[in-house]
């Protein structure tokens, strides 16, 4: 366990941290999941629909940092060529 001040803030930090990670990393992965479902039940006006709210996750995401600028953007083009197979 820490000691010294400083060190008991930082696990403090680290905590609440992966908490927010965890529940950023459960939510990207249920929204992807939830369209690439929509892809396979082949229901193009939903998966077009819901498509939009995915990139919106991947773009908040991007922006605090959780994952890369380029991951996002190579995700936002994966997402968009599987669908773009459905029709």
């Amino acid at each position: 366990m820490p000691r010294t001040k400083s060190a008991k803030k930082a696990l403090r930090q680290t905590v609440r941290r992966r908490e927010q990670n965890l529940i950023r990393e459960k939510k990207l992965k249920d929204t992807v999941k939830k369209f690439k479902k929509l892809v396979v039940a082949e229901t193009k006006a939903d998966a077009q629909a819901f498509l939009k709210e995915t990139y919106k996750t991947i773009d908040k995401m991007a922006k605090v940092n959780f994952i890369k600028k380029g991951k996002a953007n190579r995700m936002k083009s994966r997402l968009a060529k599987k669908l773009k197979v459905v029709a």
